[in-house]
């Protein structure tokens, strides 16, 4: 005897129509511009620690650009949007506004993510990003591992990517 309920055709349907409300398409590419999709994981060593891991969509340059973070379903996380007037951050209805990326990426996680510095490091050239180290040995593989030790707190960040 099954102890779950029976599936009606309307929960199947508003499960799908959920689903597909919250599916993410990337938008396409512009000629010319540098984009990379993938998964990343973050682990920022604060107190209490955080850990984070997501799909990925970067697109643009260090001085104008946008990443999406999606759900392995497909559902947009989250969109960080730059430019040299500042960055934003957009949360379902929710959009936060700073003065830079640094200071948006530190309010939200601890410490500044070194989103800027991800373009060359995707493009297999070590840049540096305020205290990161990046590992490129695996680049071709489209992997690579950026650590900071310094400032605290330390924190690691995986990806994942595919070759543009």
């Amino acid at each position: 005897m099954s102890l779950r309920p029976p599936l009606t055709r309307r929960t199947v349907v508003i499960a799908l129509a959920a689903g597909l409300a919250g599916c993410a398409t990337p938008r396409p590419r512009l000629p010319g511009e540098a984009a990379w999709s993938g998964r990343l994981a973050l682990r920022v060593d604060s107190t209490p620690s955080q850990a984070f891991s997501a799909l990925f969509d970067l697109r643009g340059s260090a001085t104008q650009g946008e990443l999406q973070l999606s759900s392995a379903l497909g559902q947009t996380l989250a969109t960080v949007r730059w430019s040299t007037q500042g960055a934003e951050l957009q949360r379902g209805n929710e959009t936060t506004r700073r003065d830079s990326l640094d200071a948006l990426t530190t309010e939200l996680s601890g410490a500044p993510l070194p989103v800027l510095a991800m373009f060359d490091w995707l493009q297999g050239r070590d840049a540096q990003a305020g205290g990161w180290r990046v590992d490129l040995s695996a680049h071709a593989n489209g992997r690579l591992v950026a650590r900071r030790e310094q400032p605290l707190p330390s924190a690691e960040l995986r990806l994942v990517f595919e070759q543009p």
